[in-house]
């Protein structure tokens, strides 16, 4: 079990609110809003908030919340790699670290084959990992303020950070940190051999056991060690009956458009954590939330109709302390955590949860 307390960030999308993935749950996405939601998150406890992949850029939305809080909020933007050069990407991070100081963190997004098909990326699963781990050391390279020629299977760079140097000294000779999710044995590879933080999905706890400990001996094997993240949305309420009753409304205001859409775009994704995922409800839309409930409290619904990471943790506060206790045992020191909408919701968590998680060290 992690021996101090856990590192906790939020989340922050522009399309956000009660049921965003329809437009009647939807908050018109707003700047302002936005930045205020960035200072709560920071005020209420939180490190830090994921910006992820969404119809908008996590780069103008990266400026704007670090604009409006201070360096105590960390962002973590979502990249894919290879969307552009490495050089590109290290400049931006060393002009953002200039500009809001050192909070900077990329959470490296490998996609599926048939999305980054869309923006001319023709690589198929294990080789989109390769890009992966010459890219990002390329880009941590660079980021410390190395200046190296470079040769591989995707780039030959010369003299690459030359022009990099004014930039470079803000860092500190550190890299931006790398956090990365992957269950692939090509992704576990990946993320063992370059990634600063490995994160997953929300899995029952005998199941993500047995890919943490796989990650761990990987990353050995390249004499590293990696700290543990847990990517969860919670609904947590007074009751365990009241937390069941909000999952049922969330199966209740989605459409049948929506349900068909999610689960048809995504039924031949080759993402092996998405399979993973999809196994724990087939693609079954059921009656009851709790139908689905692959361990006490834990609810892989939220897949059936929005993307990315779909596990909940539903309950009483004491029992989603529970599932989250579980999950440090297994060394886990890192959760990203959501809820529905996410201002609301984050005030919700940071009184009812960040206390007792964070007094819970040992």
């Amino acid at each position: 079990m992690s021996t101090s307390a856990p590192e906790v960030l939020w989340y922050i999308i522009p399309r956000e609110g009660a049921y965003p993935w329809e437009p009647a749950g939807r908050r018109p996405v707003d700047l302002g809003y936005l930045q205020g939601l960035a200072q709560s998150v920071e005020r209420l406890g939180f490190s830090g908030a994921l910006l992820a992949t969404d119809l908008y850029d996590v780069w103008p939305l990266g400026s704007a919340l670090a604009a409006a809080t201070s360096p105590a909020f960390k962002p973590l933007l979502a990249v894919h790699p290879g969307l552009v050069s490495p050089t590109v990407l290290a400049k931006m991070a060393l002009s953002f670290t200039n500009l809001f100081g050192d909070r900077l963190r990329f959470n490296v997004v490998n996609g599926s084959t048939e999305q980054l098909r869309q923006a001319g990326l023709h690589l198929e699963h294990d080789e989109r990992y390769e890009l992966s781990g010459e890219y990002w050391s390329i880009v941590k390279r660079l980021t410390a303020g190395e200046v190296f020629d470079h040769k591989g299977k995707f780039y030959d760079l010369k003299d690459a950070g030359a022009s990099l140097r004014e930039l470079t000294a803000a860092q500190g000779g550190a890299h931006t940190p790398l956090w990365f999710g992957g269950s692939s044995p090509a992704g576990i590879e990946m993320a063992a051999e370059h990634v600063d933080v490995y994160l997953t999905w929300g899995e029952p706890p005998h199941l993500l056991k047995e890919k943490l400990e796989r990650v761990r001996e990987r990353a050995a094997a390249h004499g590293r060690t990696l700290r543990l993240g847990l990517r969860l949305h919670l609904i947590v309420r007074d009751t365990e009956e009241q937390a069941w009753a909000a999952a049922d409304r969330l199966l209740d205001v989605t459409s049948e458009a929506t349900y068909a859409r999610q689960l048809g775009e995504r039924s031949g994704e080759d993402g092996v954590g998405w399979q993973r995922q999809f196994r724990q409800h087939g693609g079954r839309v059921p009656a009851h939330a709790r139908e689905l409930e692959t361990h006490p409290n834990l609810w892989p619904g939220m897949s059936l109709f929005r993307p990315g990471p779909g596990t909940a943790v539903v309950g009483s506060t004491e029992q989603v302390l529970e599932r989250l206790r579980e999950y440090q045992a297994l060394g886990v020191d890192t959760f990203i955590l959501s809820g529905n909408p996410l201002l609301e919701e984050a005030y919700r968590v940071a009184e009812t949860i960040l206390p007792a998680l964070r007094g819970d060290a040992g």
